[in-house]
């Protein structure tokens, strides 16, 4: 993948997905693509408790991949964003993208008919996490499960934006750190 195929995909991400999910909010829960972000928490604290959530996880997320057994996953996951060789405002507009797009998407469109615990298994399984054929990536995965599901009781529990920053947060802070990993070999 390119450096401009990797942007392209942040742009179709936070465009297309949450376009790709509007019929499933229009017909089977008859609601306009506005009322997602109705919620009865007030923005800044869903903001907080999702960045304050992101931030918790991401940490836990990072420690977990230094266990040795996981050094082949840290290894490819780091070669990947060393490539991209992304600077600070790339990391934060990518994990925006994303943290937006895969939200609408999976939270707010699919969640809802779904369940937490599908939509979650189905999120992680997309992005590649649950490959039974390499059992150090399904550990990591099993663990990014119950992260997602965690941002799935966010989304229920306070709102979409809690959802969208937690997921932020979790993707700038692995990015940047993943990107610094190889940078510091």
């Amino acid at each position: 993948m390119t450096r401009k195929s990797f942007f392209l995909l942040g742009i179709v991400t936070l465009i297309v997905f949450p376009l790709l999910g509007w019929p499933l909010l229009y017909f089977f829960q008859e609601k306009d693509i506005t009322s997602i972000f109705n919620s009865d928490s007030p923005w800044f604290l869903e903001l907080g408790i999702g960045l304050s959530y992101g931030l918790v996880t991401s940490i836990v997320a990072w420690q977990i991949i230094q266990i040795n057994y996981l050094n082949d996953v840290r290894t490819f996951f780091s070669n990947l964003i060393q490539q991209f060789n992304l600077s600070i405002p790339e990391i934060l507009f990518i994990s925006f993208c994303a943290g937006f797009g895969e939200e609408i998407l999976f939270r707010a469109e699919v969640q809802p008919l779904l369940g937490i615990w599908l939509t979650s298994i189905i999120f992680i399984a997309i992005h590649g996490y649950l490959n039974p054929k390499n059992k150090p990536l399904c550990v990591y995965g099993i663990y990014t499960c119950f992260v997602i599901a965690g941002i799935g009781y966010l989304y229920q529990s306070y709102g979409l934006i809690s959802a969208i920053a937690a997921h932020f947060m979790i993707d700038v802070i692995l990015l940047y750190q993943l990107g610094e990993n190889v940078n510091e070999r």
